[in-house]
């Protein structure tokens, strides 16, 4: 009996359930196999790749995501169901969860609404840049419902219609949205390009900041004088650190003898856990900073305090080890020490301006001290240097201004 011969590499016998790879005419080699779809059913995917490896490995992730019991998108399916998809078993794992939040209100807001009937595969710039368009110009009052849902109409119920549009700035943000969405969907192959990157929005203006001079800056930390939450409010006018930051010091993060303090952490509230822990914003966030005489002193006076809270709290006093607390110990919610700062503004006679805008007080004071900004980069915790650079750039032509005219001063008067 004659043996067999061996089968070539494209014909392959693979186990079932492992899919099938075979070499196209064309060259290239093709992989296909059933996965899990969206709405418990199971579809047959292909993939290419120009080895019959990359095929092989292509089909593999795929077969092992589905056996995890992640679907996989159809592009025949609407782009609603895509972004349902992409929010639920993607986005979730790779974005902190307020942002995740802001990502789902906007698909829901407005893609899906807007976009949301087309086909995966069918969608074009031209849809993209129309619908932009369109919600450019259009009354969000009106689409939304708001006039709708009140006790009494004031917009177009009453034919009054009070043109409230999205800001450029906004726009901006839900076409980055699609945009992160539509490149997953290219990096699963299901889509061969990102329609939505050939389309221009056109940079919005940065957003404008009215950052607190030097005699504001002095008069605000007069009022804060006498404060519980003095030091605070100090150390964020010396340092630039951002309100998570500050509300997520420990004092295993502060070295009062070297007069550094290690920013690890931010404070910030989100809807599945409250009050919560978190990394940092960026992995450039996550700095070692140097503190201010004064700032130190502020924080041994701050430390005696909080033992003397302490003891008056007894058993009812919480323990969490974070420098900021309230008066029982507990970590303190970013809303309510917005509410603080926003009454010593009142109290100190300064017009009204959110509490970030102490950081981009201290930028800009040090910037105009001459300090270099690759120092202030650091100090901030920025990542690349040119958001400095552009966040800060009107302080930099006020600095230019003032250069030009001494040297045309020297030049006047030898």
């Amino acid at each position: 009996m004659t043996p067999p011969r061996d089968a070539p590499a494209s014909r392959r016998v693979r186990a079932n359930g492992d899919g099938t790879v075979y070499q196209r005419k064309d060259g290239r080699w093709e992989a296909a196999g059933y996965v899990l779809a969206p709405g418990n059913t199971r579809k047959r995917v292909r993939v290419y790749g120009t080895t019959r490896k990359e095929a092989l490995t292509k089909l593999t992730e795929k077969i092992a995501t589905s056996n995890r019991g992640l679907p996989v998108p159809s592009a025949q399916g609407s782009l609603a169901a895509y972004l349902t998809y992409w929010l639920e078993n993607v986005a979730v794992h790779h974005l902190r969860e307020n942002t995740h939040t802001r990502y789902t209100a906007c698909v829901d807001r407005y893609l899906v609404p807007g976009l949301g009937k087309k086909k995966l595969a069918k969608l074009s710039a031209k849809d993209v840049r129309t619908w932009l368009n369109q919600l450019r110009i259009t009354c969000q009052c009106c689409t939304r419902g708001i006039d709708a849902g009140r006790d009494e109409a004031r917009c177009c119920a009453v034919r009054a219609c009070c043109s409230k549009r999205l800001s450029p700035l906004t726009l901006t943000y839900i076409h980055s949205v699609l945009k992160s969405a539509l490149e997953h969907a290219v990096r699963e192959e299901e889509i061969p390009r990102n329609v939505a990157r050939n389309v221009r929005t056109g940079a919005p203006r940065p957003r404008r900041f009215e950052p607190l001079t030097a005699t504001e800056a002095r008069q605000f930390l007069t009022a804060a004088q006498g404060h519980r939450l003095h030091t605070l409010f100090e150390l964020a006018l010396h340092t630039g650190l951002r309100k998570g930051e500050l509300l997520g010091l420990r004092w295993e993060d502060l070295d009062l003898d070297a007069s550094t303090a290690a920013i690890r952490r931010t404070l910030q509230r989100t809807n599945a856990g409250g009050l919560t822990t978190l990394p940092t914003k960026t992995r450039a966030s996550e700095r070692r900073i140097a503190l201010p005489a004064r700032c130190v002193q502020s924080l041994k006076l701050h430390h005696e305090q909080q033992q003397r809270e302490r003891e008056v709290a007894g058993t009812t006093w919480q323990h969490n080890g974070h420098v900021f607390t309230t008066a029982q110990g507990r970590r303190i919610d970013p809303t309510n020490l917005t509410r603080t700062f926003t009454t010593l503004l009142r109290k100190a006679g300064l017009r009204r301006i959110r509490f970030h805008d102490l950081r981009h007080s201290t930028a800009t004071l040090v910037l105009e001290q001459g300090v270099e900004l690759i120092v202030i980069k650091e100090l901030l915790g920025h990542a690349p240097i040119g958001v400095t650079a552009t966040v800060y750039a009107h302080v930099r032509l006020r600095l230019q201004h003032d250069a030009i005219d001494l040297l045309g001063r020297a030049l006047d008067h030898p």
